[in-house]
């Protein structure tokens, strides 16, 4: 991959006819200017947590250091104390400034609200671009009337595409993604696969498609020590069904049985903690475990050797790439994009939903550190080069004011 991360992956119908010579002009003028150069650039998520917060987040800072004026709307039913206190600090950065709502998880009479609220806040704002991220946000970006004309703009953050077949509510948000592809400018997803997930689910998108893939940025390539007490291994996400914590204890408990006993540091919070927690103790590992809640990504690796990632799916976990910045060993699942951030070292991964291969995995990674070490400095390497966070936010800013330009163009054809 070289450094441009804006991959062009177009899959827009047929070409327009051409515009009438009169429009001539009027077509130079809008290739030369279709864009303003400050854009008003609106983001609507729905919960202030995990990666697609910090996805979020990441481009606000970003965008609005570059002269735009940006804003966004968040729930308000979830993130706590921190999320509050994040977003504190950052509205003052924001010209568009930073509105909560309730937003609920699933489907519920409260969206008819915050549909109306953020219909609300178009009217007002005229933003040049509507963000939604993830299934919630991106439905009620997509769903608000547009008097200003807006691209509008979507990225699944896996969201929708990792609802499991079958589920009530996945269906639910897969037809209504199918209805939205026609209320859709720009489909900006954040790694391949998701793109090709999104094909294959939902459909073939009928507007501008590109890939610009998660960064970080050139701090947190500073390594990360294992602090004294640290355990063999450390596992950071949300406790939920998705993330497969529960195959890593199940996988603990195998070593265990083997004779191998590992100690493992979980850092996060969810609704399966409790279930977690009670299975650690059913199956007689409870005395080498750890449950400390939410805890920055940094601080969690240094109180472990080894990052492991059990996920069952994912889109881009910006976790993997924060542990390879760190220069951190890294046991994961082949799921979602994080072959992508292997690159040449994804025969390295685990076969999602297996713990006897997770247990394998982190056994040959403690029994052979430099070879986990070795694996560790090339996708650190990798990481440097391909996913930086100037490159996602440029990237991003590039797809909006190209979208932007087919949308004005089509006003001359």
């Amino acid at each position: 991959m070289g450094d441009r991360q804006a991959v062009p992956l177009r899959l827009a119908g047929p070409a327009p006819s051409p515009a009438p010579l009169a429009h001539a002009a009027e077509i130079g003028a809008a290739r030369a200017g279709v864009a303003p150069s400050n854009l008003k650039i609106l983001h609507v998520l729905r919960s202030p947590l995990g990666g697609l917060f910090r996805h979020v987040l990441d481009l606000a800072r970003g965008q609005a250091e570059r002269g735009h004026r940006v804003g966004l709307i968040v729930d308000s039913l979830t993130g706590g104390a921190r999320a509050a206190e994040i977003l504190a600090d950052l509205a003052p950065r924001l010209a568009l400034g930073v509105e909560r709502l309730a937003i609920p998880r699933q489907h519920d009479p409260r969206d008819i609200g915050a549909l109306a609220h953020v219909a609300a806040r178009i009217r007002l704002s005229a933003p040049d671009v509507i963000q939604g991220h993830g299934a919630k946000g991106a439905a009620l970006a997509r769903l608000s009337p547009n008097p200003s004309h807006a691209i509008r703009v979507y990225t699944p953050h896996g969201g929708t595409l990792v609802y499991s077949p079958g589920r009530l509510d996945g269906g639910f948000y897969r037809s209504l993604e199918w209805l939205l592809i026609w209320r859709t400018d720009l489909f900006l997803f954040e790694s391949s696969y998701a793109a090709d997930l999104f094909r294959t689910a939902i459909g073939r998108p009928r507007a501008m498609v590109r890939v610009v893939r998660n960064g970080i940025s050139e701090a947190e390539f500073a390594p990360v020590a294992a602090e004294p007490g640290a355990t063999d291994i450390v596992c950071v996400g949300e406790l939920r069904p998705v993330k497969g914590v529960d195959l890593l204890i199940e996988a603990l408990a195998n070593l265990r049985r083997s004779g191998q006993r590992v100690s493992a540091t979980f850092a996060g919070d969810g609704p399966d903690a409790a279930k977690l927690k009670a299975q650690s103790q059913s199956l007689g590992i409870a005395d080498q475990v750890r449950f400390i809640g939410h805890c920055p990504a940094r601080a969690a690796f240094a109180m472990g050797r080894i990052l492991v990632v059990p996920s069952r799916a994912e889109s881009l976990p910006y976790i993997v790439l924060e542990a390879a910045a760190a220069r951190m060993p890294i046991v994961a699942t082949a799921v979602g994009g994080i072959p992508e951030i292997f690159g040449s070292l994804a025969p390295h991964l685990v076969p999602a939903g297996s713990a006897a291969a997770l247990a394998g995995a982190i056994a040959t990674a403690l029994r052979d550190p430099g070879q986990a070490q070795f694996v560790a400095r090339e996708i650190n390497a990798r990481v440097r080069n391909d996913f930086s966070l100037r490159n996602m936010v440029e990237g991003g800013l590039e797809a909006y004011r190209e979208a932007i330009a087919i949308r004005k163009l089509a006003q001359f054809t």
